[in-house]
């Protein structure tokens, strides 16, 4: 096996509701490393997803809470996801930084929209598009009419339209980024994992 790449990459994976997020976070999560077909490996480690922890510290889902705790609720998670991005880069600076969800996620969720939510936390959408590598956004199963609703997932609250708007959106706040990788909705988990993978190694081939 060679030396490890001494370039770091930053990924983020992203989807709506029911798109298989969770599932496939757990599955990247078991493994240590990834080699492409040249043979060449870099460690690969899991930043988990900021607005899990703290829906849960707070013990209610966004939207049982009013305007000014949604808004709260964004800020904590921005920073909990800025802290949690810097401390993996530190403990494992060579290793492809898979992360379940990106910053830019944040602002489909602020009451007053994306820019409103730019402003508030003092930053740009160019600015947070820039701290990923490359985005893996997965589309919800409920665009192919499965959904669960919050039976795989306790926070979530949307309806199974309100999913499918919901990635809408989300592929509308990352489509200037310009390495955005959609992975269409497939009733075959490990159909869609497998491709989740080799978009991941894509990314280790063409890193420096």
């Amino acid at each position: 096996m060679q030396d490890p790449p001494t370039s770091r990459l930053r990924i983020a994976l992203t989807g709506a509701p029911a798109s298989g997020k969770t599932s496939i976070v757990s599955q990247l999560a078991k493994q240590s490393h990834l080699t492409h077909a040249q043979g060449s490996s870099i460690p690969i480690f899991v930043v988990p997803e900021a607005a899990t922890q703290i829906y849960a510290k707070i013990g209610r889902k966004w939207n049982q809470l009013n305007l000014d705790e949604r808004r709260n609720a964004q800020r904590a998670i921005y920073k909990l996801q800025i802290e949690q991005e810097q401390r993996a880069a530190q403990k494992h600076p060579h290793a492809m930084l898979v992360m379940d969800r990106g910053t830019v996620d944040g602002s489909a969720y602020w009451p007053d929209g994306p820019e409103a939510y730019w402003h508030d936390l003092n930053t740009t959408h160019q600015r947070e598009l820039t701290r990923y590598d490359r985005v893996i956004l997965l589309e919800s199963a409920a665009t192919i009419g499965i959904y669960d609703g919050d039976a795989s997932n306790a926070i979530r609250f949307e309806s199974a339209a309100e999913a499918v708007e919901a990635g809408q959106l989300l592929a509308q706040l990352w489509a200037a980024h310009p390495h955005l990788s959609i992975v269409p909705a497939n009733p075959d988990f490990n159909a869609k994992i497998t491709l989740v993978r080799k978009l991941l190694t894509d990314s280790l081939q063409a890193s420096p």
